[in-house]
């Protein structure tokens, strides 16, 4: 199965936003590269490039920059993240 990621997420390992957001795509079964910054400049560089800010983490749902982990459980509280999911192709539901 040729299944292309949908959903990109910068973050370190540790910082405490970072495991929440993993914790809410994970438990929506959805897949999503993880690109971890905390030991490679030029990661962190590209994603303040791409999202203009330097916080951990930054996401994003297709080509739609969601920003960090508050956004994140916005959506999810208002009941739009699981249609932009489906939009981007990343659940089956």
């Amino acid at each position: 199965m040729n299944h292309q990621v949908k959903v990109t997420m910068y973050s370190t390992r540790f910082c405490p936003y970072c495991l929440r957001a993993r914790a809410l795509l994970t438990s929506k079964g959805v897949e999503f590269e993880d690109i971890a910054v905390d030991a490679d400049p030029a990661r962190r560089q590209e994603m303040m490039t791409r999202a203009r800010r330097s916080s951990v983490p930054q996401i994003w749902v297709g080509d739609d920059h969601i920003g960090g982990c508050d956004e994140l459980y916005a959506l999810e509280r208002q009941g739009k993240l699981d249609g932009m999911l489906r939009a981007a192709g990343n659940t089956d539901g």
